[in-house]
């Protein structure tokens, strides 16, 4: 049987999965008619040095047979099982899995991500509630471009990369606690067909070899596809990146360093350390 996996990756510590066992659906049992769709979410970094968590409950999520003419209701649920995450828990190749169930052949373009509620925490305890417009009622449209190709008896994955560095919008200035009086919620997700896509994986460093930790790190191509933290021990990992030639880069103390020419290939990874040229390990220190 088909299987569709819809998959969510973010600074994620447990990936929780949730199976569509229970989901109404008309389709045939037969071998060969249909096949598995798991569907997972990760996240794009946020600023770790002022926020602990930022949260999002998903209620359910559907998505769309791509065809010319459709006759009846092109949609399939694929899981209506609540769920709460904390994005800054996923990351460097963490994923958390939202929904995996067999569904009809064909093609899918178009997702629905029912969230009922979002949040934000400071850590200094301070909590908000984040509005999100439509959400709930009418479902955030993620596009996924080229479709996803659902064939018999095969899985299928499709990763959601929401990038929470822009979907929650600060409302005042992140640089002091007490200048923070809220968020708002305008959800920035790349779907990517995982069948399809490669990742970038290496150790930030600074010029005499020792790791750097909280790094922002990135991959771009004309533009920024998709951004991570390395961990405490310097690694970071860039996934569900379209086969192409990138650019990774990361940052810290307001410093970049680049290595161009990077070659991603299809359910592959691509080793890159990045590392500080001379004297750079003054500014990652701290010393004078």
């Amino acid at each position: 049987m088909k299987k569709f996996t819809v998959l969510a990756l973010g600074l994620v510590l447990i990936a929780a999965a949730f199976v569509g066992c229970e989901m109404a659906t008309d389709q045939e049992d037969d071998s060969g008619t249909t096949g598995t769709l798991s569907v997972k979410l990760t996240d794009d970094p946020f600023p770790i040095d002022l926020v602990s968590e930022a949260t999002v409950k998903i209620d359910s999520l559907v998505v769309r047979e791509k065809v010319e003419q459709q006759e009846g209701n092109p949609f399939t649920t694929l899981s209506t099982e609540p769920a709460t995450f904390n994005l800054l828990e996923l990351q460097n190749g963490v994923t958390a899995s939202l929904a995996e169930l067999e569904i009809p052949v064909g093609e899918y373009d178009l997702l629905r991500l029912y969230v009922d509620s979002a949040s934000v925490t400071l850590n200094n305890g301070d909590f908000y509630e984040v509005f999100v417009p439509s959400g709930a009622e009418t479902g955030i449209k993620v596009f996924i471009d080229p479709a996803i190709p659902v064939e018999g008896d095969l899985t299928s994955e499709l990763l959601l990369d929401l990038d929470v560095s822009k979907s929650f919008i600060l409302r005042d200035n992140m640089d002091s606690p007490a200048g923070v009086t809220g968020f708002n919620f305008k959800p920035v997700i790349r779907a990517t067909n995982l069948s399809t896509s490669g990742r970038i994986a290496g150790t930030v460093l600074d010029s005499t070899g020792n790791a750097v930790a909280d790094a922002q790190v990135w991959a771009a191509q004309d533009t920024v596809v998709t951004n991570t933290f390395s961990d405490t021990d310097g690694t970071y990992a860039l996934i569900g990146l379209p086969e192409g030639t990138y650019t990774a880069s990361a940052i810290i103390h307001g410093d970049t360093v680049s290595v161009s020419g990077v070659d991603v290939v299809a359910a592959n990874e691509t080793e890159v350390d990045i590392q500080w040229p001379g004297g750079m390990e003054k500014i990652v220190s701290g010393s004078e």
